[in-house]
């Protein structure tokens, strides 16, 4: 099956990306041409058939973020890193015979230019930078002033823009400048990268969910009650899981032992993994019946393995006296309670991930996230592979960088389910 790849960019770079996936059949590109950067949030509305969507360059996928990481939508953008600045470099000095001093330049991160600069033993006193990384939102005619002041002041004798539109304003005003050209390396790698993270999330969709869902101490309650009350509450809990798996496209079957069984997929996958910390079916039930449920999730590859640890599942409620839901995934692990909120300290935990684990911002409010919507639960590079939506190799890094500043430790492992080694499990060092 063809990895559907939606592509924004200006029309050369789009032809370039083309070219380069022609002959790999696995492989379908879906153009979203732009004149105008900020096009680009509109555009995305409309690749909603596509597998991922992949932006030619940082500036697009900064316009686009907000729709990004409100719809969770899969996707990578072409590195703007410091292979991408040293050729500009190149270009400018060998194509332009212009020297890499009295420079103004725009990037996305400075982290990147310092890089280059501290590599190649060159000076930043007359290389001049401007970085749009926390502009809210980009003002691309900001941008353009910050070139056009220095060039008045006498500070530059050229500009190099990562924005096409700047240059196109800079040489209007007929100040030296060009607009760095993306490497083919950055692009293939971009497009490898697509096709990574599609593979893991189409193997992922292949999951099969199970769910034993029964009225806790049910035959007490026939016993108090009588039938006829009692098969009212089972008639309302039918209703709810029929409500349920209409959202999340799974089926509701009896069993005929006073317990409800679900199947599902992705959908259903979905729900749950979104909602570690506020499972909301769970209170929906113990509202509407006013007494309380459990709930056993299992996953597996097969219905059978989902079917048998989805009656694990259910046995771990029993543990509490209230409703509760648990999860036994395909390795057996157990994850749960649901719904119940496992506190820690985001802001001790964010100056963890600054300081100690050197990561930037943005990935460190992204990991919050991902521990927020996990609960704290244990995790594997895997799952921090599917939520930010990486490659395996891009997830192992990150946790080399967690576990060297000692902000995550190890707690176990995954047992295996298929050929291959077991997988560490992760947690909070707090």
């Amino acid at each position: 099956m063809k990895v559907k790849i939606a592509v924004f960019g200006r029309e050369k770079l789009i032809d370039r990306i083309t070219k380069y996936v022609e002959d790999q059949e696995d492989i379908e590109i879906f153009p979203f041409v732009y004149t105008e950067t900020k096009e680009v949030t509109e555009l995305v509305e409309k690749a909603f058939m596509c597998d991922i969507y992949l932006f030619a360059g940082s500036l697009p996928y900064l316009y686009a973020k907000e729709k990004v990481e409100k719809k969770r939508l899969p996707a990578v953008q072409v590195d703007f890193d410091e292979y991408m600045i040293l050729t500009s470099f190149y270009r400018v000095r060998n194509h332009h015979k212009q020297e890499l001093n009295r420079l103004s330049i725009d990037v996305m991160s400075r982290r990147h230019v310092d890089k280059v600069l501290n590599e190649m033993e060159l000076t930043n006193e007359e290389i001049y930078t401007y970085s749009y990384e926390n502009d809210e939102p980009v003002d691309i005619n900001r941008i353009a002033r910050y070139h056009e002041n220095l060039w008045n002041e006498g500070k530059i004798d050229y500009a190099l823009t990562s924005i096409e539109e700047v240059e196109s304003i800079l040489k209007e005003k007929r100040i030296p400048t060009s607009c760095m050209k993306i490497p083919l390396l950055n692009i293939e790698r971009a497009v490898d990268q697509a096709k990574s993270i599609t593979t893991l999330n189409q193997s992922k969709s292949a999951q099969i969910v199970a769910g034993y869902v029964q009225i806790k101490e049910f035959d007490l309650i026939k016993a108090e009650k009588g039938d006829f009350q009692a098969q009212q509450l089972q008639l309302k809990l039918h209703q709810i899981l029929l409500n349920y798996s209409q959202k999340t496209y799974a089926s509701v079957l009896s069993n005929g032992n006073d317990k409800f069984v679900i199947f599902g997929t992705r959908g259903i996958l979905d729900h749950i993994t979104n909602h570690y910390r506020d499972f909301p079916l769970l209170k929906e039930m113990e509202r509407a019946l006013n007494t309380s449920v459990d709930i056993g999730f299992g996953l597996g590859l097969t219905a059978k393995q989902a079917e048998d640890n989805a009656k694990l599942a259910l046995e771990a409620c029993t543990q509490s006296n209230d409703g509760t839901c648990y999860i036994v995934n395909e390795r057996q692990d157990t994850i749960g309670p649901l719904g119940v909120e496992k506190e820690f300290n985001t802001s001790e935990l964010y100056r963890s991930l600054i300081h100690q684990a050197k990561l930037n911002n943005e990935l460190s409010y992204n990991f919050i996230d991902f521990i927020e919507i996990r609960n704290n639960e244990p995790f594997s590079s895997n799952d921090i592979a599917s939520y930010y939506r990486v490659t395996k190799r891009s997830a192992e890094r990150t946790v080399k960088k967690l576990l060297a500043g000692e902000v995550i430790k190890v707690v176990g492992e995954e047992k295996p389910y298929m050929k291959g080694r077991p997988r560490k499990l992760f947690q909070l060092n707090q």
